[in-house]
């Protein structure tokens, strides 16, 4: 039998429709994988036993001729979505052993596809980094290798997921992306990602960070699969009033790989001082691969792109303040016991929570208090308009976006984390398409120097996520890239 670990979602579901195999069969094999590299850490919490009965009720939904979207895949949840009756931490000591009693809607929606849940899996915590080196439960390692053998970030903060699907422990995870953190981890880690719209995924049961940032995506192997998840998880929900009512394209549809007479433009901007020359030659490539499948490029100005990282840690961390002040020790997870009640608060936080996120808690507190929230917080938001009346601008003459998706490929764990502030940089060209709440899209396209993948991303404009995946599935045919991370690859052939 073919190695179950190295197809696709759009593979699986074919070979199950055939009767190649059973989902039973194909859960057990991510299951081996899971164990087998254990050392990754991807995984806070691992449930085999819900997977195995998950996809024993597939094969008989699907032997009765009622099979779902996803029915028998095997999918890893971030550990950032409540799941009913199985631990959700968000990374955090805070919320260590906390079980919710409800389902968040995204993964009910997986679920009620016929998706099956290996697991949660690891991340920043509170979604909080760009390394996935911040979690409680310990930092992810990159399935790639660079040559010096270092171990490597897997990005963040969804590396635990970005880190699962590129090992082939999973074939799909979800995600959440507020500055960056689906598409910078899948640009690590040599997969695709994307964040829809901001409102196409419902957030109800999704642990906050930043609420107006803050949405959920997908990651898998190809462009293709990443269609099929979104279609599956999005969707209106009236339990979050920032979910959109509006219905879900058929994105698969959208792959027909025609994209001529299409505008692609190239902003300026992004041409940022020391940026790799690598990268840069990559994001050529991908401006003649768009030529060469009968797309044209324009050079387009987002002239307010210089301040939108500034904005974002003024945002971010004053929603984080807010949303972060109910973990309190009163009503559930982590308690440090103390006579005085204002003790008892102080300790539980200063225990429950990690370094970074206490940074952004400040961050977030100082700009929100007396006498600084007109000079910070407010003129932050008024920032953010104008960078999206430059996106809105760009569109009326190109139908996408093309960038690169990260500054860098993955660095080595402890490599810039003395410096926040480089830290922060990794989301560069990630976090304006945030602001703007965006749909954008990483595409593996190519490695560096060192053998290490890297990605483009592609932006589209509001609720047009069918011209993002059109447009990253050319990308994705044309740079056929096929790259099988070190760690895996005697196991892969």
């Amino acid at each position: 039998m073919t190695d179950l670990t190295n197809l696709t979602i759009a593979e699986a579901l074919n070979g199950l429709e055939k009767k190649d195999f059973t989902s039973v069969e194909l859960t057990n094999a991510h299951i081996e994988a899971m164990a087998e590299h254990k050392n990754l850490n991807s995984f806070i919490t691992e449930t085999p036993e819900i997977a195995l009965e998950q996809a024993k009720k597939s094969d008989e939904k699907r032997a009765s001729g009622d099979a779902g979207l996803l029915e028998g895949i095997p999918l890893a949840i971030k550990d950032l979505f409540c799941t009913n009756g199985v631990q959700t931490t968000a990374a955090s000591h805070i919320l260590e052993g906390f079980i919710p009693h409800y389902e968040s809607t995204v993964t009910q929606n997986l679920f009620n596809d016929g998706a099956v849940m290996l697991g949660k899996t690891n991340l920043d915590e509170f979604a909080m980094g760009s390394s996935n080196t911040t979690s409680h439960f310990g930092n992810v390692i990159n399935p790639w290798k660079r040559d010096d053998g270092a171990d490597l970030v897997p990005g963040g903060s969804s590396g635990g997921s970005a880190a699962a699907v590129a090992a082939r422990i999973c074939m799909g995870a979800t995600g959440t992306d507020t500055g960056g953190s689906i598409r910078q981890p899948a640009s690590f880690c040599g997969i695709s990602g994307i964040k829809p719209t901001y409102g196409r995924c419902s957030r109800w049961g999704v642990i906050a960070f930043a609420s107006s940032l803050d949405q959920a995506g997908t990651f898998a192997r190809t462009i293709e699969d990443n269609a099929l998840m979104l279609k599956s998880m999005a969707g209106h929900d009236p339990k979050d009033s920032t979910s959109a009512n509006k219905a879900v394209p058929d994105f698969v549809a959208a792959l027909d790989g025609n994209i001529k007479g299409k505008t692609i433009g190239i902003p300026k901007e992004y041409r940022v001082e020391g940026m790799p020359e690598e990268i840069a030659k990559l994001w050529e490539q991908g401006i003649e691969w768009l030529h060469s499948a009968g797309a044209k490029t324009i050079e387009v100005s987002l002239p307010h792109t210089h301040y939108a990282l500034a904005t974002y840690y003024i945002i971010a961390p004053a929603e984080a303040s807010s949303n972060l002040a109910r973990y309190d020790g009163i009503r559930y997870g982590l308690r440090v016991d103390e006579e005085d009640l204002t003790d008892m608060y102080e300790m539980t936080r200063a225990k429950g929570f990690g370094e970074e996120v206490k940074r952004r808690i400040m961050i977030g507190t100082y700009a929100l208090s007396s006498g600084y929230y007109d000079a910070y917080y407010i003129k932050a938001q008024k920032v953010r308009r104008l960078i999206l009346n430059d996106f809105i601008s760009a569109f009326e003459k190109c139908d996408a976006l093309l960038t690169p998706t990260a500054p860098s490929a993955a660095f080595a764990i402890g490599e810039n984390e003395d410096d926040p502030i480089k830290m922060y940089l990794n989301d560069v060209f990630t976090v304006p398409a945030s602001l703007a709440g965006l749909p954008g899209m990483s595409v593996p396209a190519g490695n560096d120097s060192k053998g290490l993948p890297l990605g483009l991303q592609v932006i589209g404009r509001p609720w047009d996520e069918e011209m993002v995946f059109r447009v990253a599935g050319v990308i994705e045919n044309l740079a056929q890239f096929k790259g099988v991370p070190q760690t895996i690859l005697k196991e892969a052939l």
